[in-house]
């Protein structure tokens, strides 16, 4: 290796220096050491429910992002929620690994439809696609609502069409599912829970 004699001085300058700078009681190690920013100091943190099993975990997500205007947050951490009382701040793998799920190239984002016979799906907006629930289910309820039993009483039931309620809601988001779909007269209700 050829050094030549500007670069021979800067050498011996640095090491005399950094030598004379040890001799006074700086030592670069501790002096330029800082100290790391906890990753979670800036996150927004939202509380949630594991959406795989009827368990019901609670879970802590943290995101990062502004949330003003055409700014999306991005989840990058999600742990147990140790005041949940479920779970108490553990989580199963499944539920361990739900960055992995939530990070995925693969996770469908968005409404799709196939048609009769198709084989491709055709993404739909949100508003389509609870457009055509909502149709679909009045034409199913108009066509076989029954009113009146064979006795003539008053029965006003819905048995063409069924319902599986979510078990990881709260009580009382299964109480105003229930009273909903009732109130249909929905005959055929369940609970992911029993499943």
């Amino acid at each position: 290796m050829q050094v030549t004699r500007r670069q021979f001085f800067r050498i011996c300058a640095a090491g005399v220096g950094s030598s004379s700078l040890a001799a006074l009681g700086f030592a670069p190690g501790e002096a330029l050491a800082e100290v790391r920013a906890f990753k979670l100091a800036r996150a927004t943190e939202t509380r949630n429910t594991c959406p795989y099993c009827s368990v019901g975990c609670g879970l802590l997500m943290y995101s990062l992002g502004d949330t003003s205007k055409n700014v999306r947050g991005r989840i990058f951490h999600i742990e147990g929620d140790p005041d949940h009382p479920v779970n108490r701040g553990t989580l199963c793998p499944k539920g361990a690994g739900l960055l992995d799920f939530v990070q995925s190239p693969n996770r469908l984002q968005h409404p799709e439809y196939r048609a009769p016979g198709s084989k491709a799906w055709t993404r739909i907006s949100w508003d389509e696609a609870f457009d055509r629930i909502a149709r679909l289910m009045k034409d199913d309820r108009d066509a076989n609502f029954i009113a009146r039993n064979a006795k003539g009483e008053t029965v006003n039931r819905w048995t063409s069409t069924g319902f599986l309620a979510a078990s990881a809601s709260s009580n009382e988001t299964g109480y105003l599912t229930h009273k909903v779909v009732r109130s249909m007269g929905v005959l055929g209700f369940d609970n992911q829970a029993r499943v």
